[in-house]
């Protein structure tokens, strides 16, 4: 875990552009008596994993009680905490996923420059020479897939390094449907009145800002932020998308939630999932045995052979919280704790963010990204970079109606041209 501590160090790339607890078994800060401490987080693939930390932590340190709520999935959780800050209910510890988001909460963020863990990590999240938010996991994604069924079909995963090659790719599965047993090649969301406007308009749109560029290459998303569009750069990105689409499961496509996409390539019915390493718990629970992997989200017309690295999200702590000390604890304890990097790692699935965790998950997508950064060559994750909502509010609709209309190409550039354009100055 050192090493991929190490190597996706540059990752804080996230960051230095924004820049310009006790343990389990005690310790740590000195908490107030029946301190109460709420966190609220959108990680639904953690849910339960967290809920059980939480309560592990409580029962081993008396005085703090520590619960946790979770909205995410497709969930407005931005509006959630903004409901929750008018109403005076301000939760002690909460999430935020970029500059946008701290721009919103600023006022609400506490300095956590001084805490133990920030010496053990690269990816905390740095404003104004400060450490203002935990690193909640390091993420990243390619294009999941089945290997028994890409094996039946005849394809080859590490020749799928070309938008042409996943043409054929994408083209055989569909012509093979009933010998292999799937009902499409791809299980892939982008509704937005299903809340899944995020698969598309989030992550895969971060294939355009980053893909086949340097890991630390913020030049396209840079170009967006002034409001220009790289149209020839783009145009290679739609027809990449137009083929995922085409190739669909076109009612998950449409009007699927995250449980169906997920559900359909756990139960072998889609070859591939466009999902990140963070579905690693979920395809335990659903029972999943069959080899996965991931290939990379290959839209240029020369090869890329990387996939998408990225600290996405951070824990902020709430400056105004009567039960500060003891929301710091909490923090602490999971980064430096072997009781919190088992919640991490073995419980949560997830790739840790701190040099010291030696534990390796247990998930083969997260198992797949840990290989694919010890041989370097991938694509840094931007949207963070973006105004709050542009990606659910702005974007998100016009890959919507892509979805529904995937014919029509010429539109969906023009759409997002003048969305950018439009884009409000950070």
């Amino acid at each position: 875990m050192m090493k991929v501590a190490t190597k996706i160090a540059v990752a804080g790339l996230m960051a230095a552009v924004i820049a310009g607890a006790a343990g389990c078994t005690g310790g740590g800060s000195k908490k107030a008596k029946e301190a109460s401490v709420n966190m609220f987080q959108l990680k639904v693939e953690i849910k339960d994993a967290l809920d059980g930390y939480a309560a592990a932590y409580t029962a081993a340190n008396p005085g703090t009680k520590v619960t946790v709520e979770t909205l995410g999935g497709g969930g407005d959780y931005g509006g959630a905490l903004k409901a929750k800050a008018q109403a005076g209910q301000m939760p002690d510890i909460f999430v935020i996923e970029g500059l946008g988001g701290y721009e919103i909460w600023k006022d609400y963020i506490a300095d956590l420059s001084g805490e133990s863990w920030v010496q053990d990590t690269d990816l905390a999240m740095k404003v104004g020479g400060k450490v203002v938010g935990f690193p909640v996991a390091i993420e990243g994604y390619g294009l999941a897939y089945n290997a028994e069924i890409l094996k039946k079909a005849g394809i080859d995963p590490a020749k799928l390094t070309t938008r042409a090659a996943y043409e054929a790719a994408l083209k055989t599965l569909d012509s093979k449907k009933a010998e292999l047993g799937i009902d499409a090649p791809v299980a892939m969301a982008a509704s937005v009145a299903g809340g899944m406007w995020w698969v598309a308009a989030q992550h895969n749109l971060a294939c355009y800002w980053g893909g086949g560029l340097e890991f630390t290459d913020t030049t396209v998303i840079n170009k967006a932020l002034k409001g220009e569009l790289d149209i020839p750069r783009f145009t290679q990105y739609a027809k990449y998308l137009q083929l995922l689409y085409k190739y669909a499961d076109q009612k998950i496509l449409l009007n699927g939630s995250y449980d169906d996409q997920v559900g359909a390539f756990a139960q072998g019915k889609t070859a591939f999932l466009h999902q990140g390493n963070w579905v690693d718990p979920n395809l335990k629970q659903l029972g999943v045995t069959f080899e996965i992997g991931y290939a990379p989200h290959a839209f240029l017309d020369t090869e890329q052979k990387g996939l998408y690295l990225f600290a996405p999200s951070w824990y902020c702590v709430n400056a105004k919280s009567a039960n500060l000390d003891a929301a710091k604890a909490f923090l602490k304890a999971m980064a430096t704790t072997p009781e919190g990097h088992d919640y991490m790692v073995n419980k949560a699935g997830m790739i840790p963010a701190f040099k010291s965790v030696t534990l390796k998950p247990s998930g083969q997508l997260s198992q797949a990204l840990m290989a694919a950064n010890a041989r370097g060559g991938n694509y840094g994750v931007f949207f963070g970079m973006l105004p709050d909502g542009a990606g659910q509010n702005v974007f998100g609709p016009i890959f919507d109606l892509f979805a529904q209309n995937p014919d029509k190409m010429d539109q969906f550039i023009t759409d997002m041209q003048k969305a950018v354009a439009g884009l409000p100055k950070m």
